[in-house]
């Protein structure tokens, strides 16, 4: 009996199979984490090319401040459903940022250097894969991607 169960304990058949399926969970684990993430991280891209669209033709037309809700609607409407598409502009006179009504106006002290800024935030939610436990997310288990492009007018 006892040199049957040493024959036992000398055996190595099926321990290849016992350690896969030790280790089948973790790396199936691994593989859905990392598709995840590369799916929020092209998310990412997309809105940072959606933004980047906006600003080039922020630069190929100009900007007047009529336009901020047309551009935020197209990139709305690239960007997918659930996007929301923020543009600011800005004017800063010798670096300091100023009120967005000086935008027209420009700076107040003749020789002031002076540059206007366009700007577009374009943020989305990706719900990942893996329930939120999993991932540093907010408490309805969705991550918030963000694009973002700027550019100087003058």
């Amino acid at each position: 009996m006892t040199t049957r169960i040493l024959a036992l304990a000398r055996d190595v058949a099926g321990s290849a199979t016992i350690e896969l399926a030790l280790t089948a969970p973790i790396l199936g684990a691994l593989l859905i984490g990392m598709v995840d993430l590369s799916m929020a991280f092209s998310n990412k891209l997309r809105l940072e090319q959606v933004a980047q669209q906006a600003i080039e033709r922020v630069q190929q037309n100009g900007f007047t401040t009529g336009q901020e809700a047309t551009l935020e609607a197209e990139a709305q409407a690239a960007a997918g459903t659930g996007s929301n598409a923020d543009l600011t502009f800005w004017l800063e006179c010798n670096g300091v940022r100023q009120a967005s009504t000086a935008y027209t106006t420009g700076c107040t002290t003749p020789g002031d250097t002076y540059g206007r800024f366009v700007e577009l935030v374009i943020v989305k939610t990706h719900t990942p894969i893996i329930a939120a436990r999993f991932s540093q997310s907010n408490s309805n288990g969705t991550i918030t991607v963000r694009g973002k492009a700027g550019i100087r007018i003058q």
